[in-house]
């Protein structure tokens, strides 16, 4: 019976060996390598990443040098992102001791029943001179005037179309918010109302589309989402001969004297997938330059 059981034992093992050995053939490696592919893509929106990037700015005030601000964006609270997802990004954001909060749009998508507790995890974030928010598409998509009233329920001002003079260590700028530019309720002008013409705007807009109007207008610095950074992507933000792509998917780009930062945001859409995109809590330190 021992005997038996060791020469098993030993088929098995030759067998393995057997497969082992097998030469690789493309169809193996295609196959091996979609399973990787797909296996990333499905554990890549859990793999939170902080994005510390310092913007200079030429007419920052002087005594705003370091202005911390930390952006979120494209929440997509649904079936496919979670409390759980949510309430790390919150946390990771509230660590960063942030000056202030900037909320870019598409808290939710497609059902209403997410808003309230979207509305209150976004309650929870903490910044020293508070939050501040504007609307996306799928806001609307939803129902905006109950996201709206319940951001501001929370202390979460939303700017639609409004801006205001943010002062803070006796300084100040242009801080702005337009509505969605999808929808068609985008509204620049309305926003920089009130704006003097030598001081710095800070605009928040969901798609980044806005940017060529922002730098005829003359803002400095637009912080936008929408985009997921392209979600499932497959190549660099440079083509071959290393110039910025047309089309901006994330991180920092300009248009004259106006710079954007483009986030990733955080949650998804379509499917509950990200590649070589993983979601992001953005920390922008904003420099002088001047």
């Amino acid at each position: 019976m021992a005997e038996n059981l060791r020469w098993r034992e030993r088929a098995r093992n030759a067998r393995r060996t057997r497969v082992a050995a097998q030469p690789a053939t493309p169809l193996r490696s295609l196959a091996a390598g979609i399973a990787q592919a797909a296996r990333q893509a499905f554990a890549e929106p859990y793999m939170l990443k902080v994005e510390h990037r310092e913007i200079g700015l030429s007419r920052l005030p002087r005594a705003l040098d370091g202005l911390r601000i930390v952006q979120l964006s494209d929440i997509h609270h649904s079936p496919f992102t979670g409390t759980e997802q949510i309430k790390h990004a919150i946390e990771t954001a509230n660590s960063l001791e942030p000056d202030l909060i900037a909320l870019t749009g598409d808290y939710v998508s497609h059902e209403s029943a997410y808003a309230a507790p979207c509305a209150e995890l976004m309650g929870r974030l903490r910044a020293r001179c508070g939050v501040y928010a504007v609307l996306g598409n799928h806001d609307h998509w939803t129902d905006a005037p109950l996201i709206t009233d319940l951001f501001r329920a929370e202390g979460i001002r939303v700017l639609v179309n409004e801006g205001m003079r943010f002062e803070l260590r006796g300084a100040s700028f242009w801080l702005a918010g337009v509505d969605d530019t999808m929808v068609g309720l985008e509204d620049l002008p309305l926003a920089l109302a009130g704006s003097r013409r030598d001081e710095m705007k800070l605009l928040l807009a969901h798609n980044p589309v806005i940017l060529r109007r922002a730098a005829r207008a003359g803002v400095d610095l637009v912080l936008s989402g929408h985009t997921h950074g392209g979600q499932v992507t497959w190549r660099s933000e440079r083509s071959a001969s290393g110039r910025p792509r047309r089309r901006l998917l994330r991180g920092l780009g300009r248009q004259g004297d106006t710079q954007i930062y483009v986030t990733r945001g955080l949650g998804t859409v379509v499917l509950p997938i990200r590649y070589g995109c993983p979601p992001e809590v953005s920390l922008l330190e904003l420099r002088c330059v001047n």
